[in-house]
């Protein structure tokens, strides 16, 4: 194998330009495969995080037209104690009337949670444009979009008309920005308590809501705790269920994804066999003379195998990193309006080093042809050929 070795390279160091070509081919190729495929993990990243980044994964609700259920705390702790789930909080939302004057209500949807566990799904603290979280029962946070709409300010008091007919005077604590909105018009969120006592349901949630790191493993994982959950009456929902649409354009892009990267292989396997093919023709007179100086059969197919190899690990090592360096170009100088990356710089370990092995196996596979046709060279055809 070391002569086989020793023979491969000094072939390849006499066909200089034959070498680089070869290289380059398989350094566009690995590079396209590396850019495409974190383009579109990137992508998709973005997306996931836009749409449910800041909202619950899984949601546990009552049955029953999501009606209110009893606060069970050992369903709580267990989710708690679940490593799969990032965050667990619990929620008390009811619609609500804020009436500012006499003549002016507007209808608003009254959201109450545990604000510490809550943080982690929602980020209301980074989502704060003016004031602070509510630190004290009947202080609450409102919406940038429902606060200009009804010149509101941090302090301000609001009266809030509960479905049961019993009103609370409120304070605003903060104002927040969710990106959405919606949000910004319709939310007012406080403390879980105050939540609970407005509506007089001082023991009953109406959801408990978590996020999980592998969110598109939400569809499992919720029918694992739906499995667990001892009382009947409630049922587990996830992102997927609602998001369909989604999940048919991530779809899509892997699925383009996947071929892209599978034609340019193809293209790279091609080309590095038809090169080698040429190769091993043109050194077929001195493959014939080293076979009647004695070397084997199979040390003669070796050389063009360890072409291929290291052909292949140069090749796949540079165009890891060119499309790499590509990915990480096009963060910086693509940009949104308001100065953000397009498609923020997406680095996945695993992918890189899976198409940077794929492309050796490949250049490898693809110096199998001429590796089997100098094996079965006649040196005395060869030589007497010329």
């Amino acid at each position: 194998m070391k002569l086989a070795f020793s023979i491969g390279m000094r072939f390849l160091k006499t066909s200089k330009v034959q070498t680089a070509f070869i290289v380059l081919g398989i350094v566009i190729g690995v590079a396209v495969q590396v850019f495409v495929g974190s383009l579109i993990e990137g992508l998709q990243q973005s997306l996931v995080d836009g749409t449910i980044g800041s909202s619950p994964h899984i949601t546990i609700v009552n049955s029953q037209d999501s009606d209110p259920f009893e606060d069970d705390n050992a369903l709580y702790e267990s989710l708690t104690e679940d490593e799969r789930l990032t965050a667990v909080t619990k929620s008390f939302s009811r619609n609500g009337f804020v009436s500012l004057d006499e003549d002016t209500t507007k209808a608003v949807f009254l959201r109450g949670f545990d604000l510490a566990d809550a943080e982690d799904i929602y980020s209301f603290e980074d989502s704060l444009v003016e004031g602070d979280i509510p630190s004290a029962n009947n202080e609450v946070l409102v919406g940038t979009n429902f606060a200009q709409d009804n010149n509101l300010y941090v302090g301000d008091a609001i009266d809030f008309l509960a479905t049961t007919d019993s009103m609370e005077e409120l304070t605003i604590a903060g104002i927040f920005d969710l990106g959405v909105a919606s949000l910004n018009e319709q939310w007012v969120v406080t403390d879980l308590e105050t939540s609970q006592t407005l509506f007089d349901e001082t023991t009953n949630l109406t959801s408990i809501e978590t996020q999980i790191d592998d969110v598109f493993a939400a569809d499992t994982i919720a029918s694992e705790i739906d499995s667990q959950v001892a009382d009947s009456n409630l049922k587990t929902s996830n992102w997927k269920e609602t998001n369909e649409a989604l999940l048919s354009g991530l779809s899509g892009q892997s699925i383009s994804s996947y071929m892209i990267q599978v034609f340019v292989l193809v293209a790279v396997l091609l080309g590095i066999a038809s090169v080698l093919a040429i190769s091993a023709v043109q050194k077929s007179k001195q493959l014939g003379i080293l076979k009647a100086m004695g070397i084997k059969d199979k040390t003669a197919g070796q050389v063009f195998l360890f072409q291929g190899f290291v052909l292949g690990t140069f090749g796949a090592l540079i165009g890891a990193g060119v499309g790499l360096g590509l990915m990480y170009t096009f963060s910086i100088f693509v940009q949104n309006t308001d100065g953000t990356p397009l498609v923020p710089f997406y680095f996945n370990t695993q992918f890189v080093i899976l198409s940077t092995v794929i492309a050796i196996i490949a250049s490898t596979i693809a110096a199998f042809i001429p590796a089997k046709n100098s094996s079965r060279l006649n040196p005395m055809e060869v030589i007497q050929n010329g």
